[in-house]
Order: C-alpha cells, then sequence, then structure tokens
C-alpha cells in the first residue's frame, strides 16, 4: 500500500502531507446482524481520498489484532493483561490464577527516533478466572492495582502493518502505583499523557456508600499492590499521568499533580503547548482548564472552572447552548502539592456535614454543594486552605466558588486547531444536566437523553476570569453545544435489544480529532447499542460513517489516529469487557453470541488499510 503523498507524485498531482485540495471521505458499514458479526471486532469500511483534479484513492478498512491480554508477547514471561505489586511481582487473584484485565484502554503508538513503541492501559479487572465479576465478588477486591505495558512495534516498510514484538510493564512504584488508567492521549512533545480515573478513592465527607468504596479501594492498593507493607492514601491518586518513552524501551513516570485531582477520563494538550483542558468522568462534575506557567510545564500553572450559562430555553432538547465563564481555582506547583498530599487529610481542609447531620441553626457559614456525587454536602473551608482545595479537591472546591458541577459522564477531549474548537463528549445527558427545582444551583437545564452527545467548543483569545484577571492563554471555552450529528436519539427497543439509534452515535466516550483527514473520530461505551461502534465524522460535510463494530458488550477504547507513520495511518482502537452485554439486548440472539466470545482476550489493535495523510 502506497502512502497518499506517493499516490499523488505518481499520479502528476501536487503533493504535500496531504495532496492539495484533496478531501478525506469514509464510506460508512452496516452495523452487524449476524451472531458471527457481532461476535468479533471488524471494519468492511472504505476510505476515498477524493483528488484536486477529481481524482479518486479508495482503500477497503480492515481491523488487525495486534495481541489479546492473555497472550505472552516477545519474551515476556506475563500475559499482556497481568498486574502487578510495587515490586513487579505478578498478582493472582483468589483461585491462584494470574489476576489479568480484559480492560485494554488508551493507546498511545509513538515513534521514538526510528523507533515504534506502543503505551497501553489496563483500566479495571473486570472478571476472574472462575468467570465471575471481580465486581461483585464476596472473596476479592471490588477494584484492584491497574497496569500499563510498553510494547515495541515493528511495522512491515512494504505493506505498513504492524506487529507487535516485545512487551515489558511500565513500573509505577516510583508513584505510589496506578489507579484506573482510563483514556489518555500524547503530547505535542510526543509523551503518553495519561490518566488515573479515581471513582473508588474520591475520598466523601459522609460515612455512606462513597465512603465505603473509598475504604475498600484504599485496602486494595495497601494490600495487593504495596504488599501490605505500606498504607495506601487517597490523595495519591487522582491524577494526570505522563510516560516519557526512550529509545532503549526504558520509561519514565511522572504524575502531575500541579494538574489537579478528579475523576479523569483524559486531559488534552493544546497546540500552545500549556493549555490543558480534561474530561472528569462521573456525576455532578464540572470542566476544568490548566494553564501551564510556560510551555511543555504540567508542573506549575492555574487551574480554572468553568460556569454554564445556558441561552437557549429550559428543556432544551439539543443538548442546550451555553456561553462559558471560567473562576480561577489557584496557581501551585506539583512541589507543592505533593507536600500537601503527604499531611494533609479531608478533614484537614474542609470541616463537612452530610444533610442528616447538618444544622443551619448551629452550622453557620457552610455551602451546599453536589461535586463528584449526587449527595449533597455542606462544606466550610478551613482557614488557609484555599489552594490546597484547588489542588487537593479539586470538584469540591470548584463547586463552593460558584462553578458549574452538574456534568454527566463527560468523556473524551479532542482539538481541532485549525478550527479552534474542542469537542468534549458527554455519555449520557441526564442527572445533573437535567432540571433540579430541589436544589438552589442549577446552571444546565436540558433534557434527558440517555444517548449523550459530543459537544462543540469554541475557542478564544483575551479572556478575563470572574474577577476581570486576564487568562494567559489563547484557547478559552467561551461557548459550548451540540452539533445535530452528534446528539444521540432515544427509541424504543429494537428487536435486538438497541434503544438508542442504532445509525446514529450512541454514549460517545473515545474522541480523536485529525486535522489532515479533518474528521473527528468517535468511540462508543454504549449500554444502549448491543455493538458499540467507531465512527468518522467530516467536520466539513457534516457527514457521520461507522468504520468498526467491536464484539458484543464491549466497549470501544484506545482511540488515536496515527497521521503518517512511514508512508502509512492507523487508527488505534482496542475492545474492552466484551461479551458484558446490555440488559435490552435479545436473549436468544444473546445465547447465540455468547459462546463465540472469549471474554478473556480483549484485543489491542487498529484499523488497517489507509495511506499516509
Amino acid at each position: 500500500m502506497k502512502s497518499l503523498k506517493t499516490l499523488c507524485v505518481s499520479l502528476s498531482l501536487v503533493a504535500s502531507s496531504l495532496c492539495a485540495g484533496s478531501v478525506v471521505e469514509f464510506i460508512g458499514m452496516d452495523a452487524p446482524s449476524t451472531p458471527e458479526k457481532m461476535a468479533k471486532a471488524y471494519s468492511e469500511a472504505k476510505v476515498i481520498i477524493h483528488t484536486a483534479n477529481g481524482g479518486k484513492i479508495e482503500r477497503a478498512l480492515s481491523y488487525e489484532t495486534l495481541f489479546g491480554v492473555k497472550d505472552k508477547v516477545g519474551t515476556s514471561k506475563n500475559p499482556a493483561g497481568q498486574l502487578y505489586s510495587m515490586s513487579m511481582k505478578p498478582l493472582m487473584d483468589p483461585f491462584g490464577k494470574p489476576l489479568i484485565a480484559e480492560t485494554p484502554d488508551s493507546n498511545s503508538l509513538l515513534n521514538v527516533n526510528g523507533s515504534l513503541y506502543l503505551v497501553t492501559h489496563y483500566e479495571y479487572d473486570w472478571i476472574l478466572s472462575d468467570g465471575s465479576s471481580a465486581e461483585k465478588s464476596e472473596t476479592w477486591y471490588e477494584r484492584a492495582p491497574m497496569s500499563m505495558t510498553l510494547t515495541t512495534i515493528k511495522q512491515d516498510a512494504k505493506n505498513g502493518k504492524l506487529k507487535a514484538f516485545d512487551q515489558y510493564p511500565i513500573d509505577f512504584s516510583k508513584v505510589g502505583g496506578i489507579w484506573i488508567p482510563c483514556a489518555g492521549s500524547q503530547t505535542p512533545w510526543n509523551t503518553h499523557l495519561g490518566s488515573e480515573e479515581d471513582y473508588d478513592l474520591y475520598f466523601t465527607a459522609a460515612s455512606g456508600k462513597e465512603y465505603k468504596k473509598a475504604q475498600k479501594g484504599l485496602k486494595a492498593m495497601s494490600e495487593l499492590y504495596f504488599e501490605g507493607k505500606q498504607q495506601a492514601k487517597a490523595y495519591d491518586y487522582g491524577y494526570i499521568t505522563e510516560v516519557a518513552v526512550k529509545e532503549n524501551s526504558k520509561t519514565n513516570v511522572t504524575k502531575h499533580y500541579a494538574m489537579g485531582r478528579g475523576t479523569w477520563e483524559m486531559a488534552k494538550i493544546m497546540s500552545d503547548e500549556k493549555t490543558a483542558f480534561f474530561g472528569d468522568d462521573g456525576a455532578q462534575v464540572g470542566l476544568y482548564m490548566y494553564v501551564g506557567d510556560g510551555a511543555k510545564d504540567l508542573d506549575n500553572g492555574t487551574l480554572y472552572a468553568a460556569i454554564w450559562s445556558q441561552t437557549n430555553e429550559d428543556g432544551a432538547k439539543d443538548g442546550g447552548q451555553a456561553k462559558l465563564s471560567w473562576i480561577k481555582l489557584g496557581h501551585a506547583s506539583s512541589e507543592e502539592v505533593s507536600r500537601w498530599k503527604e499531611k494533609l487529610t479531608f478533614n484537614d481542609i474542609f470541616e463537612a456535614y452530610a444533610p442528616a447531620e447538618f444544622d443551619p441553626k448551629k452550622h453557620e457559614g457552610f455551602k451546599a454543594v453536589k461535586a463528584g456525587h449526587s449527595e449533597i454536602e455542606y462544606l466550610k473551608l478551613k482557614p488557609n486552605m484555599e489552594r490546597a482545595a484547588a489542588f487537593l479537591e479539586t470538584r469540591r472546591y470548584a463547586a463552593y466558588l460558584g462553578a458549574t458541577t452538574e456534568f454527566n459522564k463527560m468523556e473524551g477531549v479532542a482539538f481541532n486547531k485549525e478550527d479552534k474548537k474542542l469537542y468534549i463528549a458527554m455519555s449520557y445527558i441526564e442527572k445533573g444536566m437535567a432540571k433540579d427545582a430541589s436544589f438552589a444551583k442549577d446552571d444546565i437545564k436540558v433534557a434527558k437523553n440517555r444517548c449523550g452527545g459530543t459537544y462543540e467548543v469554541g475557542l478564544a483569545s483575551n479572556i478575563k476570569d470572574s474577577k476581570g484577571e486576564l487568562i494567559a492563554s489563547d484557547f478559552v471555552p467561551t461557548n459550548m453545544s451540540v452539533p445535530s450529528a452528534l446528539l444521540g436519539e432515544e427509541i424504543a427497543t429494537d428487536a435486538l435489544g438497541n434503544t438508542c439509534a442504532v445509525d446514529k452515535i450512541a454514549n460517545t466516550d473515545n474522541l480523536f480529532y485529525s486535522s489532515r483527514a479533518r474528521t473527528l473520530f468517535i468511540g462508543e461505551d454504549s449500554g444502549t447499542h448491543v455493538n458499540n461502534f467507531v465512527w468518522a465524522y467530516n467536520v466539513d460535510t457534516k457527514k457521520l460513517s461507522r468504520i468498526l463494530s467491536t464484539p458484543a458488550g464491549a466497549e470501544s477504547t484506545g482511540l488515536q489516529v496515527v497521521e503518517n507513520m512511514n508512508g502509512f495511518a492507523y487508527i488505534m482502537s482496542n475492545a474492552q469487557h466484551q461479551g458484558d452485554f446490555i440488559k435490552t439486548m435479545d436473549k436468544d440472539l444473546q445465547s447465540k453470541v455468547a459462546p463465540k466470545i472469549d471474554k478473556f482476550q480483549a484485543p489491542v489493535g487498529y484499523i488497517y488499510g489507509i495511506p499516509g495523510l
């Protein structure tokens, strides 16, 4: 397969990274309708390059698996999805079998001075070796300490196909281990930027189910990861993590504490190399912006939180339209935050009461907030704790200052530099985003949409924060809405069990924007589609094309578009927790599909067939 540039030259066309004036079009595929197709990851889509002189270059696409989580790659003695303790000892499940994560998530395919490396996340442990649910097990932990792998990749010079050559687990012992690494991105300086989706260790004030789950998470880290030799602390987790890869297959891991603490799905850095935006997963979450003191500085900077000011009518069915303004939370260095997290606990930062314990006559100066979960908390900031609160309790402090913490299931983030736009996935538009007359703070008032949507955000320069101070970034969000093609559509349950329109995106999750293709790629994590898909949305033509189907029950993860790697383009894509069928799936169909899926062998792979753009 020749690169697009080579094809352009051979056709006597003007050549650049993409033929001048050429347009990339994806021809979509049908949704799977047979048990055989529903049980596998595959593509029957096509890509067409429309050249400036009316020519056409057409290629068929396919899905290629690099490895499955049970596979031992190269010299590795352990399966790819194996989890480890701080001493890199393989962890065993309660049945004495290797503890393997069936949940490959983020990918970063990196070219390091001519050598190809793939960084891959393993998000959580879903199923034990006897086939039982890890989360529901009475003899195991709801979650376990997780891992990433570094895989050396070889590329066939003739056809561009990739092969996993060798593999190594990445050591996180210098930063206290890793907790639920979800999605990720690549920095402008060619490193991997990961995340910690900190559901379980989110330290709540009340002694309810959230607090109990946090204690279970800390117990798992202490007993499994630290091998019972060290007590895990909640404030050690919930950060953006960078993995720098060296030519000798060595890695350097850094947690960027100055970027704040939350349930980070991922972070995306803008082209100024200092402004970053986050996907903050969960209920009652916010939209946050980090602005570094300088380029490539993720350890000295300022955190901001957005206020949503809705501009269309209450109950908007289009996902809502809003103007955005920004509250400055604080400025800090990672070194400062690292010191604070070692000596402070939640009770050092806030005085807090749950609703049942709160008495407005006795407890003066408290504010009611919903941040990170739907429960109300009454908070009062303790003296001189403003900066610690901003970086260790980012969501609570944002809500405390009046920022909007009503977004729900905020997932992937992508950046369109040419049009100066940001794209943000909202997997389920519901809960805090719906009108709530019972709570005083109710900025977002849109109609419930279980199918979710992808928001388009306009970015601008010379914007001031809520106190009139200039924000030192040319990429400050000022407005937010959902393009109609990117809004999901609820339907009555169809014959297969879909509850959202199958020819529209449902429960958008992973996002990646390709400038050269002028295309936003979208991966689903849907509880409303029987099979999840990867879509291509051309931002100029507004055409939406299905280009990949994952096994029934599996979430589409690991989305990354490599526009040109030695003359070939790749769309990295994994499938996790396959066979985790949605409740509405037709039971007779499910009985035919289930035997064809190996729940223990989630694939890490890519969409193949695209010339280098």
